[in-house]
């Protein structure tokens, strides 16, 4: 659906033109979840900003299907804006209308539905969002969840094809994120919207996301299905942020692995080889000793993963590897 083919974009400061997005090329495909993975100022927001043109491209072509969107004329972009949806970090909801109004504000610019088609529509998004009950209440009467569900609602008034999410759930806190991250997924399930999802937050990709880039300093560094991108990260920037994601530090984990005897292996496993007792058969067929130095089980979205840090001593460690591999889990030698 959405295809970036070398797509730049750089903001001129002091008479020079300083890069905010270095040449990029990549494909979102029709319904899925996409994520995008940056730190602060890695360019991420201004690349979602292009795909509705809040901001022009400095060259390259958008094709948003199958046409490039850089050559809309006002009419053009204003019609094809109605397709796009964006949901926004701090809500940006209108103090002064009410919830039912805030969801029927882009409706009413829209200028082409009638009253009876706007209120249909905002009672069904009311629903789907599971907030009838506040229908008339205004924006500070709510909780950031509840604001953040209205501010989804009022992105799908115009049945957009196209979900942007900037940062849609740093402003709550982890219950609530899981609520809205929920909420997102059935709608990419039920209604097929491709959703674009910006986040610094590597949890928020494994949970709900298909594919993921990861940028760094106006540059997508890596890029792949979640699953492969999280499980074994390549680039430095990467592995920082799946660190993070973890709760790992990396300073005490290598004093831990210094400490500990034998080789060390790093152990993934998907899907239901996550659930095998494989570890104890592993060790009387080989007749090695295992301690094991960290380790989680949890999901990538519905797949469930496991990871383990292990040392090993004694035995055949040849046929101890090979079993591993055999029973369908990655093997990496850390040392």
């Amino acid at each position: 659906m959405i295809v970036f083919d070398q797509v730049q974009k750089s903001y001129q400061v002091g008479g020079r033109a300083i890069p905010a997005l270095h040449p990029t090329s990549m494909t979102i495909d029709t319904g899925e979840v996409f994520g995008i993975v940056g730190h602060s100022g890695a360019g991420k927001s201004t690349l979602v900003r292009l795909i509705n043109r809040l901001e022009p491209s400095s060259g390259g072509r958008i094709l948003i299907d199958d046409e490039d969107i850089n050559r809309y004329n006002p009419a053009e972009l204003r019609a094809f804006r109605r397709k796009v949806g964006m949901i926004f970090q701090h809500f940006n909801l209108l103090s002064s209308k009410t919830v039912a109004d805030n969801i029927a504000f882009p409706m009413k610019l829209a200028g082409i539905y009638s009253k009876k088609e706007i209120r249909e529509r905002v009672e069904e998004l009311l629903a789907r969002v599971s907030l009838s009950d506040h229908a008339n209440k205004y924006p500070t009467q709510l909780s950031g969840g509840q604001k953040q569900r209205v501010g989804i609602a009022r992105a799908l008034a115009c049945r957009p094809t196209i979900l942007l999410c900037d940062e849609a759930t740093s402003a709550l806190d982890p219950q609530t994120t899981q609520s809205v991250l929920k909420l997102l997924a059935d709608i990419n399930k039920e209604l097929g919207l491709t959703i674009v999802l910006i986040t610094h937050e590597m949890d928020v990709v494994r949970r709900v996301c298909d594919r993921v880039a990861v940028m760094d300093a106006g540059e997508v560094v890596e890029m792949g299905p979640v699953s492969e991108v999280f499980l074994h990260p390549q680039h430095p920037t990467t592995r920082d942020f799946v660190f993070e994601s973890e709760n790992v530090d990396r300073d005490e984990l290598q004093e831990d692995l210094q400490k500990a005897e034998g080789r060390i292996l790093r152990l993934t496993f998907k899907g239901e080889s996550t659930y095998k007792p494989l570890l104890g058969s592993v060790a009387r067929e080989s007749g090695v000793d295992f301690s094991i130095l960290s380790g989680r089980i949890d999901h990538i979205k519905d797949t469930p993963y496991g990871q383990l840090t292990l040392s090993l001593v004694g035995g055949d460690l040849d046929i101890a590897m090979q079993a591993l591999e055999a029973a369908d889990v990655h093997v990496e030698v850390v040392r």
